[in-house]
C-alpha cells in the first residue's frame, strides 16, 4: 500500500504549499511529520476489495486527512497545546485568530477534495463527519473539568471526535469502490468500532507513554481537564486510596495544576489497574470491528483490515 499511500501523501503537500508567510512552512512540517495515515488508508483498504480506482480514491483519501489536519489545528488551539507530532503548532507561532482562519481553510480545501469525487453520497458522509467532530469536540469543551463524566457520555464524545471519521474514511471508501449497500454498511461500522478503540488507546497513550513517544506532553489531558477513560475507571471505580483519589480528582478539576500534581496523579492512575481496564474495553471494540468484516469478501484486503484493527490496540504511539 505504500506506494498508493505516497499519492496521497504528494496530494497532501500540494493541497498545504500556501504562499502565506510561516502559515505553508507550519502545515508541511505538520504533514511532513507523517502521523499515521489511518484515515486515507481506510479509505484505499474499504475500496480494494471491489472496485480499485486510484484516480477516484486519492482526492478522497487526502480529503479525509486534510479534514483530520483542519480538526487538530483547532484542537490545538483549544487546549492552548504547543507540539504535535513533535513539531510547534500552529497556535504555539500564531495569534489564536490566525489560527482559527488556517484551521477553516483546511477544512474548506478538504471539502473542495471530497467535491472532486463528484458523488453525492461521499459529500453527504463527508458532511456528516465534518458536524460530529464538532459536536465531540463541543462535548469535550462542555465536560472540562467535571469527574462525573459518564461511560456513555465518553463514548458518546469520543465517537464524534475521532470514530465518525474512521467510520466515514471507510464508507466513502466502499462507496467509491462501488460495493453493495450490505458491504458500505458493514465496512462503516468496522471503521466506527476501529476508531472506537483506537481513541481509547490514544488515551491510554496520554497516561502510559512519554513525550518522546507520543509527541507530546504526558498526562496532558488530565492537565487540560479532559476526562478520559483511565481516568473515568480511577475514580469512578475506585481503583485507588483516598489520597490518590482525591489527588487525581484535584487535578482534573483544577485550573493550573502543578507540574508536580500532575506528574503524581499519572502515576496513580498508571498503578492502579485503570489502563488494563481501558485497554479491555478497547479489545472488545476490536471484536466487533472483525465481526463487521464477516460482511466483506475473504482476501488479503480482508486480512489486512482486521490486521488494522489489532494493530490500533498493540501501538506504542
Amino acid at each position: 500500500m505504500r506506494p498508493d499511500l505516497k499519492r496521497v501523501e504528494d496530494r497532501l503537500l500540494e493541497e498545504t504549499a500556501l504562499e502565506y508567510p510561516l502559515v505553508g512552512d507550519i502545515l508541511r512540517g505538520l504533514i511532513g511529520a507523517g502521523g499515521k495515515r489511518l484515515r486515507p488508508l481506510l479509505v484505499l483498504l474499504a475500496a480494494r476489495a471491489f472496485n480499485y480506482d486510484l484516480d477516484r480514491l486519492v482526492p478522497a483519501a487526502a480529503g479525509i486527512e486534510l479534514l483530520h489536519t483542519a480538526s487538530l489545528i483547532h484542537d490545538d488551539s483549544i487546549d492552548h497545546a504547543e507540539l504535535r507530532r513533535g513539531q510547534p503548532t500552529l497556535n504555539s507561532v500564531l495569534p489564536p485568530e490566525v489560527v482559527i482562519m488556517v484551521g477553516d481553510y483546511m477544512f474548506a480545501r478538504s471539502a473542495m477534495l471530497a467535491a472532486s469525487t463528484m458523488n453525492p453520497r461521499v459529500l453527504a458522509v463527508f458532511a456528516n463527519c465534518l458536524g460530529s467532530i464538532c459536536d465531540g469536540q463541543l462535548r469535550e469543551i462542555f465536560a472540562a473539568r467535571r469527574a462525573d463524566v459518564s461511560l456513555d457520555d465518553y463514548q458518546r464524545r469520543i465517537y464524534g471526535k475521532t470514530a465518525a471519521l474512521f467510520a466515514g474514511s471507510a464508507e466513502i471508501g466502499a462507496i467509491l469502490g462501488d460495493a453493495t449497500d450490505k458491504e458500505i454498511d458493514a465496512l462503516r461500522r468496522y471503521g466506527g468500532h476501529l476508531g472506537m478503540a483506537f481513541q481509547i488507546v490514544d488515551d491510554v497513550l496520554d497516561l502510559r507513554e512519554s513525550t518522546d513517544h507520543i509527541g507530546k506532553p504526558a498526562g496532558h489531558d488530565l492537565r487540560q481537564g479532559t476526562v478520559t477513560l483511565p481516568t473515568m475507571l480511577f475514580l469512578q471505580n475506585r481503583l485507588g486510596d483516598a489520597s490518590s483519589l482525591a489527588l487525581v480528582e484535584h487535578v482534573l478539576t483544577e485550573s493550573a495544576p502543578g507540574d508536580h500534581e500532575v506528574a503524581a496523579a499519572v502515576l496513580a492512575i498508571r498503578r492502579s489497574g485503570a489502563i488494563e481496564q481501558a485497554i479491555e474495553l478497547a479489545w472488545q471494540y476490536v471484536e466487533q470491528a472483525r465481526e463487521a468484516l464477516e460482511a466483506i469478501p475473504e482476501g488479503e484486503t480482508r486480512d489486512m483490515l482486521a490486521a488494522l484493527a489489532e494493530h490500533a490496540v498493540q501501538r506504542h504511539y
